[in-house]
């Protein structure tokens, strides 16, 4: 809800207005009356602030069809999907992913550059930096302003920080990829910008949240399948990030004590079991059906752990389909039917393999437009 009297009036203004455009990003077509009714400010506040709004390239309004009926009808408002844009970047293990988004979640471009040879992160971090100042090249100056950039990482990160903690399969560790990151764009026409880092899965989480709202439910846990196994579970409006950055890390649950070598150091992990090297090391016909089970035990420890009411399936291991995906649902259920409990519902995500460079541009606008809880950019930073 808005804040009348509390905190500095820039503050409160920017908390205000951001109050309205999340009310729109959940419910499009509402008019100020209704907004003013909806989040408590006074008609006269709303329409002041959105025509700032409107100006800015936050909202637009839309024509009223004519129906023959009297009297003036309220005029609908809509968050603006053509002018300000999010650019949104996955870092993998082989590869970064970018992409432009509208407020909306629509990708209108989207690219993605291989790692070479040099996988340190100074490298790589440089090829991040040259992907988005690519994509930014494909947009117009005159019709599209970036309002922010978001960063999902293999790894743990410290938001507040910018740093990368651990990322076990890059080999990476207490890496300042916000630092390093601002540097290779300083000058360019990317500096300056807020910039947001997240663990891939919290902000493929997000994505969830943010760009699918009318269909969320909470918990919501987004399971990422890749070389890695990572999880991002939303309650309510909130990212489960835990003290370190590390919540949902679940890739380093044992699965099997005397499992295969994981990438850890321990044994029976889920990443070695049911990640991408698992069955590409396989010589069995059935590999990925045995990782799909192992997949199904880790589901149902997910869902005795979070009770999520909502389980999305991401990440390059999904696009085995039914051959890794129905022994994973088959087992979850037998786990379910034993305790006579009803399983959650699970889905693949919506925006495929872009998931986490989406949802890592939701992450811009889950901070931009939540000022209390935003945590400092790293531009802001380090710059």
């Amino acid at each position: 809800m808005p804040i009348e009297a509390t905190g500095s009036h820039q503050l409160l203004k920017d908390i205000n207005r951001m109050v309205l455009v999340r009310q729109l990003c959940t419910r499009p077509g509402l008019s100020r009356a209704d907004l003013a009714s909806e989040v408590g400010l006074t008609k006269s506040t709303v329409s002041l602030l959105v025509r700032e709004l409107i100006d800015e390239g936050w909202l637009v309004e839309r024509a009223v069809v004519a129906t023959g009926e009297l009297g003036r009808r309220p005029t609908p408002l809509f968050i603006d999907r053509r002018r300000l844009l999010l650019l949104g970047a996955e870092v993998g293990v082989e590869s970064v992913r970018v992409v432009a988004t509208s407020l909306t979640g629509d990708v209108l471009t989207s690219t993605v550059s291989g790692f070479e040879f040099d996988k340190s992160a100074v490298a790589c971090i440089g090829s991040l930096a040259d992907a988005l100042l690519a994509l930014r090249k494909q947009l117009s100056p005159s019709e599209h302003r970036v309002i922010g950039i978001g960063v999902g990482l293999p790894g743990g990160v410290d938001e507040a920080q910018g740093f990368l903690n651990f990322a076990p399969n890059l080999g990476w560790r207490d890496i300042p990829v916000g630092a390093l990151l601002a540097e290779r764009l300083a000058g360019s026409a990317l500096a300056g910008l807020p910039l947001y880092l997240l663990n891939e899965a919290d902000v493929a989480a997000l994505g969830e949240l943010e760009f699918n709202a009318a269909q969320v439910c909470s918990p919501l846990l987004y399971l990422s399948i890749n070389q890695g196994v990572g999880a991002g579970v939303v309650v309510g409006d909130r990212l489960l990030t835990g003290s370190h950055g590390f919540a949902g890390e679940v890739g380093h649950m044992v699965l099997e004590p005397e499992g295969p070598l994981c990438s850890c150091g321990r044994r029976g992990c889920a990443e070695a079991l049911i990640g991408s090297r698992a069955v590409l090391r396989a010589s069995e016909q059935d590999a990925a059906q045995k990782a799909g089970s192992y997949l199904g035990v880790l589901l149902n420890n997910l869902a005795s752990a979070y009770d999520p009411a909502c389980i999305v399936l991401g990440g390059a291991m999904v696009d085995l389909g039914d051959v890794f995906l129905q022994p994973a649902l088959r087992t979850l259920n037998e786990y379910a039917a034993a305790a006579k409990l009803e399983p959650p519902t699970v889905r693949t995500s919506r925006f495929g393999a872009d998931a986490a460079a989406v949802g890592a541009a939701a992450l811009v606008r889950y901070r931009l437009t939540r000022p209390l809880i935003g945590s400092a950019s790293a531009f802001e930073e380090f710059a």
